[in-house]
């Protein structure tokens, strides 16, 4: 059986955009398996705001989301999910024209959903089966009143189902008990998300939890006890800080998502942040060879290190001269510097005199590097080939900038794709 979603949304109407950008973050780090953005604003610049306003938030977190939008014509459907949405939502009480909802569908596939209102107990579902043979994902339910009828209904209902609810009336138990994908939610806005769902987990409602394939007794222990633990920023693999985890810490940092340590010298648990705000966040929890030592990757908010250093490791004592060759870290760094050039323009700057000219002249070098690419790769001397390959990643990357894009926009793009 497939794990219940904890949906949280926001409606993005009225809101201001920093406020949004800022909650959904927090969703995402404390636990929310997706979130729901939504503003159904007809008029084209609310909606093109909207859409710029969807594509920051989907460069800040890295769940699943969706955006209800009003969709007049296919355009709106390929632009809501050029903002990195994994779902685009259409209220029914505004699809005028079904001809976009037939082309996105056959463009999209599953990933187009229709918010319906129950009107109580969904009794109407005159529209479903033309729903399901357009290749709609899903059913977005609102209003819903519980009942045998409106439990029946959902249950016969040949698309699946998640239901919008602010829980002021409904209770989140029941219904995530009815037959249906998730519910979405703003009612954690400020709650313990993790406290919910191991709540429902305990109730017999299969959730997204943390759990430890490893227990706490199967750790080998250093002489007071402890288990010492390496906190690394899991984006970059940085070393962060050196800190130790008694079982309490341990237990504590599965419940909740959010790294807890025991502090030898306060001979106390501390959960990392709670004084300074820089949490750190479990991605994931590593075991060594002999069990004694834990690996954790963290998303860390802020400074890691009680100096306000990113990381503890800051001093350096002695160095080899080398050349960093890491191809993620040289590909941010050149792009940093191009991006650098275009915010502050510095004379006799070869990227200065692109941006300069404009796109066209970035569109000319990027089409120039690539033919030279294509004639450089039927020379059987590899070495042409990889000058020319770096000349045509430089230009890309100046594109890139240019249209607004960095390469975590492109990453996220390649993940997508894999599913």
């Amino acid at each position: 059986m497939s794990d219940k979603k904890l949906i949280t949304y926001i409606n993005a109407e009225n809101e201001y955009p920093k406020n949004v950008v800022e909650t959904a973050k927090r969703y995402a780090l404390e636990g929310a398996d997706e979130i729901f953005l939504y503003n159904y604003a007809t008029d084209s610049a609310t909606r093109e705001e909207f859409l710029h306003l969807a594509k920051e938030v989907g460069k800040q977190i890295e769940i699943p989301f969706m955006i209800g939008l009003y969709v007049l014509r296919f355009e709106d459907i390929k632009k809501g999910f050029y903002t990195g949405a994994d779902k685009v939502v259409i209220k029914e009480a505004l699809l005028k024209h079904k001809e976009a909802l037939l082309e996105g569908s056959s463009r999209f596939g599953g990933k187009i959903w229709i918010e319906v209102d129950s009107k109580g107990n969904f009794s109407k579902q005159e529209n479903i089966k033309e729903y399901q043979s357009l290749n709609v994902g899903g059913i977005l339910l609102k209003h819903i009143e519980i009942s045998e009828t409106l439990k029946e209904n959902i249950k016969s209902c040949k698309l699946p189902i998640m239901i919008r609810d602010s829980l002021i009336r409904n209770n989140i138990q029941e219904l995530m008990e009815l037959s249906i994908y998730g519910v979405a939610t703003n009612y954690y806005r400020e709650k313990n998300l993790m406290k919910a769902k191991a709540s429902l987990k305990e109730n017999g409602i299969s959730v997204n939890l943390y759990e430890s394939s490893v227990s706490f007794d199967d750790f080998k222990l250093n002489s007071e006890g402890l288990l010492p633990v390496v906190a690394q920023d899991y984006k970059t693999n940085e070393v962060l800080m050196v800190a130790y985890m008694n079982r309490e810490a341990f237990e504590h940092t599965i419940a909740t998502g959010r790294m807890t340590y025991y502090s030898r010298s306060r001979q106390e648990l501390w959960c990392k942040g709670d004084t300074s705000g820089h949490y750190q966040y479990m991605k994931s929890l590593n075991l060594d060879c002999d069990n004694d030592t834990l690996l954790a990757k963290v998303d860390q908010v802020g400074a890691a290190c009680h100096t306000g250093n990113r990381s503890c490791f800051f001093h350096e004592i002695a160095n080899r001269n080398y050349k960093d060759r890491n191809p993620l870290s040289i590909l941010i760094e050149d792009y940093q510097t191009i991006l650098e050039r275009k915010q502050h323009p510095k004379e006799g700057s070869y990227t200065n005199y692109l941006f300069d000219k404009g796109i066209d002249k970035i569109l000319k070098k990027c089409g120039e590097e690539a033919t030279e690419i294509v004639i450089a790769a039927k020379n059987p001397d590899a070495e042409e080939l990889k000058y020319e390959i770096a000349d045509f990643l430089y230009h890309l990357m100046v594109l890139m900038a240019e249209c607004d894009l960095d390469w975590q926009d492109i990453v996220k793009e390649l993940v997508n794709r894999r599913q």
